[in-house]
């Protein structure tokens, strides 16, 4: 007897799997967001987990949405967004990666992670994290048309406190080999006097940390930097319009460089 195949993994209730934000802005770069999203498919119930749990820190990265949206109407450049709760899939893992589908998330169990088999795991990397990643790529194919090697954003963040450590850094610039953009932004932001910077704190670009950044841009060459902001500052619409400025003027000198837009291949050492 013929198995019937299993239902979709979205039903048509369910939002889609990403969020394409300003799609024909005009800036050199892209901007994305892999944690904007708690949102759970209604066929997996919330993954067992309360709505109260699922706002936090362990369904999604709190206000980083809210300051992607800032910097894309600012400078007038395309984002994308996750549509899904990293809990779901997270979208800055390898799929292969055990934290990809969390079983316990800093201390919590969810329930809807557990007993997994392979259908279930391909069921949501087929529905909520190759869309997202589809679409980073077609974004940056339309901004590559136009003669550049567009720049990326990747904006998350992050608690003030983990497993009982305290997180001193406002805003981490996470970087590897290239540091066009992390260098200058690190040096304008140290200038304020009352932000404190961390350089590939609290999590390394160069213990691949970022795997959006690496494959969609560190791997091309592509000009890019990851921004870890911490969560209690941006909490609120107030705290998230002064992050948002402050890292928007920052980013400003550095992204109207036209020098920037080149392939890492082709510009020697990072400054």
């Amino acid at each position: 007897m013929t198995q019937a195949p299993s239902l979709p993994l979205l039903s048509a209730a369910d939002p889609p799997p990403f969020e394409v934000v300003n799609p024909d802005g005009q800036a050199p770069f892209l901007i994305i967001c892999d944690h904007a999203s708690r949102v759970v498919p209604t066929r997996l119930g919330k993954l067992g987990l309360n709505d109260e749990v699922l706002s936090r820190h362990i369904g999604w990265d709190i206000g980083a949405a809210e300051v992607a949206r800032h910097l894309s109407k600012r400078f007038d450049a395309t984002a994308v967004f996750s549509g899904y709760s990293r809990l779901v899939v997270d979208c800055n893992r390898p799929t292969d990666d055990p934290t990809s589908i969390p079983m316990i998330s800093d201390g919590v169990v969810v329930p809807g992670n557990r007993g997994l088999v392979a259908e279930d795991i391909a069921q949501r990397v087929d529905a909520c994290y190759h869309p997202y990643h589809r679409a980073v790529r077609r974004a940056l194919l339309g901004l590559e048309r136009n003669a550049t090697a567009p720049a990326v954003l990747s904006i998350h963040s992050c608690t003030p406190n983990l497993r009982g450590v305290d997180r001193p850094w406002h805003i981490g610039v996470l970087w590897d080999k290239d540091g066009r953009i992390a260098q200058p932004l690190m040096r304008t932001l140290g200038v304020l006097g009352d932000v404190c910077v961390g350089d590939n704190q609290p999590y390394s670009a160069r213990s691949h940390s970022g795997y959006s950044i690496d494959t969609h841009a560190n791997g091309a060459g592509l000009p890019h930097v990851m921004i870890e902001i911490r969560q209690d500052l941006i909490g609120t619409p107030e705290g998230v319009a002064k992050w948002a400025a402050i890292l928007g003027d920052a980013f400003a000198p550095i992204l109207k460089n036209e020098g920037l837009y080149k392939r890492f291949a082709d510009c020697g050492a990072a400054p």
